[in-house]
Formats: C-alpha cells, sequence, structure tokens
C-alpha cells in the first residue's frame, strides 16, 4: 500500500508543477485522496461489501468533490488534477499513467446493465469539462480536449475536439506535419500556422502545398542530378524574385532567399 502511495505522489511531481512538497501533496491534492479511498472502496466491493463501499464512495465525494464508483477498474499511477466535479462510473476501466483534469465524466448512456461506461487506455489526458460517454474505448496516448463531448472510439495517439468530438489529429498526421516543418524551414516560412494539431483550414490548404513542394523537390533534385551529368550548368541559377511592394513582404523574402542560396551551395548533385 505505501509503495503504491509513493508512486502516486511521485506521478503528481511528474504532472504538477505546482507541487512543491511531499507534505504538501499528502494534505491539499483532493484527486488523490479520492483515488486512495476508491482503492479501499473497490476492495470492499470484489468482496461483495456492496452497500458499505458505496458508502465509503459516498463519503469521499463530499470531502473531495470527486465521485469514483467502487465498481471502476483503476490502473497505477491515475492522477486527477484540481479534482472538483469529476463522476467516474461503475464499469469505467482506466489504465496506467491516465491523467483526467476538473469536471471530466466518464458517463453511461444506456439503462441496461453491463459493460456501460468508457476505457481509458494507458496514457490518456482528458481536459477540463470533457464528457466521455458510453462503453467506447479511448486508444493509449490520447488527448481529449477541454468541453468536448466524446461518443465514439478515438484511436491510439490521437487529439479529440469538439461537440460531439472529433479527431484532429492522428499518429500519420504528426509524422506528416513534421516533414511539412522540414519543407517550411528550407523555404524560410515559418511552419507554425501549419502545426499538425490546428485544424485551421487555411493552415490544412497551406500545409498540402507544402507537401506537394515536397515532392516536386525530389523530382526537381533527380532532374537536377542528370541535367548536371549531361554538363548543364541550369541548376546553379538562382530562381527569380518575386515583385511584392509590402515592407514585411519584401523583408521575409529576402530572408527567405538567403536560406535558398545557402542551401543550393550545399547541394551535392550527386545525390
Amino acid at each position: 500500500m505505501f509503495e503504491r502511495i509513493k508512486e502516486d505522489i511521485a506521478s503528481v511531481y511528474s504532472r504538477d508543477p505546482a507541487a512543491r512538497g511531499n507534505i504538501e501533496i499528502l494534505l491539499n491534492y483532493p484527486g488523490l485522496h479520492a483515488i486512495w479511498f476508491q482503492r479501499l472502496a473497490h476492495k470492499l466491493w470484489l468482496k461483495n461489501w456492496k452497500s458499505t463501499a458505496r458508502f465509503i464512495s459516498t463519503i469521499t465525494r463530499w470531502l473531495t468533490g470527486v465521485e469514483i464508483h467502487p465498481g471502476a477498474t483503476i490502473g497505477r499511477r491515475f492522477f486527477i488534477d484540481h479534482g472538483m466535479g469529476v463522476v467516474i462510473g461503475e464499469t469505467a476501466e482506466i489504465g496506467d499513467d491516465v491523467t483526467l483534469y476538473h469536471g471530466v465524466t466518464l458517463g453511461g448512456t444506456s439503462w441496461n446493465g453491463g459493460k456501460r461506461h468508457p476505457t481509458l487506455a494507458n496514457g490518456v489526458v482528458v481536459g477540463a469539462g470533457a464528457q466521455i460517454l458510453g462503453p467506447i474505448l479511448i486508444g493509449a496516448n490520447s488527448r481529449i480536449g477541454s468541453n468536448s463531448v466524446v461518443v465514439k472510439e478515438v484511436p491510439e495517439n490521437a487529439t479529440v475536439i469538439g461537440i460531439p468530438g472529433r479527431v484532429v489529429v492522428n499518429k500519420k498526421d504528426k509524422e506528416t506535419s513534421e516533414k511539412r516543418s522540414k519543407i517550411a524551414q528550407k523555404y524560410g516560412f515559418d511552419a507554425y500556422a501549419v502545426s499538425y494539431d490546428n485544424p485551421d483550414p487555411v493552415a490544412n490548404a497551406i500545409g498540402r502545398m507544402l507537401d506537394h513542394i515536397s515532392v516536386m523537390d525530389e523530382k526537381l533534385g533527380k532532374v537536377c542530378s542528370e541535367m548536371n551529368k549531361m554538363g548543364s550548368d541550369i541548376c546553379t541559377k538562382s530562381l527569380p524574385d518575386i515583385d511584392i511592394e509590402e515592407k514585411e513582404f519584401v523583408e521575409a523574402g529576402e530572408k527567405a532567399a538567403q536560406k535558398r542560396e545557402s542551401t543550393m551551395s550545399s547541394f551535392d548533385p550527386e545525390i
């Protein structure tokens, strides 16, 4: 028991920069208190002392503002930050290293018996006020945005926002974003606006353009390599300037041109 408590305290240090000492955590983190009481209530629940388990759950809700049904299954290093208003249903299942913020509900959508609450895989983070409803699976290392309402299953490594919740980021998107960032940096373009977790349609359109430029660059590099082998010097010529009068665009263009020139000077035609 004491080893689990030490583990819980260590998990607070890793996820809450406001934590300053063991005594402070022991006394002032109601989310931890709720988890510890739930472990006791869960053991009583499994031993069929269900009324006693529910009574402990009710007392815990009065003391901490967190309601966790004693029937819920909770993994290791679970952390509820702030705690107030969190509700976790009877058939909810929570994996290891999961984090919930205040106002989160892991609720059901049916009055029928059986599995009716969500399952959160390892490493899931759920933002404040989010509602995850029904017997759905939230994949490992996923992120649920604040105040989202999630009623469908979420794949691993995804980010969900909105009402109803929709996936705006997955692992493939992240890999694509990293590739776009490299191309953007090559041309002196600040790629923050096309970050993989930005659902803005204009940013996505620019991202598609960067994907297209990436393919063109690869093909042009091969063409230049073959042309250089034939003795042509066409690939040594600089790109034409774009005539834009606005000062900010001109300065940005000059910086981008300098970066292009430095890139071209280090270009190996044999690659």
